[in-house]
């Protein structure tokens, strides 16, 4: 994988894929099964220059047909891709750096494209050595909220893996609300998106304990 060191290193202007609820973060893998024409063509563009691809959520409330980006997205790059019999692309996302929006392109092309700012976020090519945390309490709270929502997880996985990769695949993979997801993205740092994720799982799971409902089955 091409290796981002600096932020002179990255694209001025990426294609975005506006998708809620679908959030990718700085080393994460993003695994995306595309099949609208616009995007397999978004895709074909990218394969052919920098392979460099904008995740990004939507502001609730706008238009449907072409919604208001959300002002802080993250730029991946294709690091797995093929192609399925019926013309579908599987790929991997590999997370890279956040971005803010700039301003939005015209519209040239079948997908949305943006000039992205990344120096707010310049730490986020650097390999993070956060401290190991206290997982005693974490591991409660996680077995509690995936109690409540009838889901499961790997747990000797959960008690291995190093805790800068715990958490962004949490973030990246539980169903938390769109709101939700981009909180967790934009918190500053690991630590600080730990403690929101910490605050949500702990709300999310006593606001589904208060329904009393049964969960849905894990599907």
């Amino acid at each position: 994988m091409v290796s981002y060191r600096k932020l002179s290193d990255l694209p001025d202007v990426i294609p975005v894929f506006p998708l809620d609820g679908a959030v990718m973060l700085p080393g994460g893998v993003l695994p995306l099964r595309i099949f609208e024409p616009r995007y397999l063509n978004m895709i074909d563009d990218a394969m052919a220059g920098d392979r460099m691809i904008g995740m990004i959520q939507t502001n609730p409330g706008t238009n449907r047909a072409r919604p208001k980006l959300a002002r802080v997205g993250c730029a991946g790059r294709i690091t797995s891709y093929s192609e399925t019999g019926d013309g579908k692309y599987l790929i991997a996302l590999t997370g890279v750096i956040r971005f803010e929006i700039v301003e939005e392109l015209p519209l040239l092309t079948p997908y949305r494209q943006v000039r992205a700012a990344y120096g707010g976020f310049a730490d986020d090519l650097v390999e993070d050595e956060a401290e190991e945390f206290d997982r005693g309490p974490f591991i409660k709270l996680l077995r509690r909220y995936l109690d409540a929502k009838g889901l499961g997880v790997e747990w000797d996985a959960v008690a291995s893996a190093p805790g800068p990769a715990l958490i962004t695949s949490l973030c990246m993979a539980l169903p938390f609300e769109p709101a939700e997801k981009q909180a967790l993205l934009e918190a500053p740092g690991l630590d600080e998106r730990r403690i929101t994720l910490e605050t949500l799982l702990e709300i999310d799971a006593a606001l589904d304990e208060e329904d009393g409902d049964s969960p849905p089955p894990l599907q």
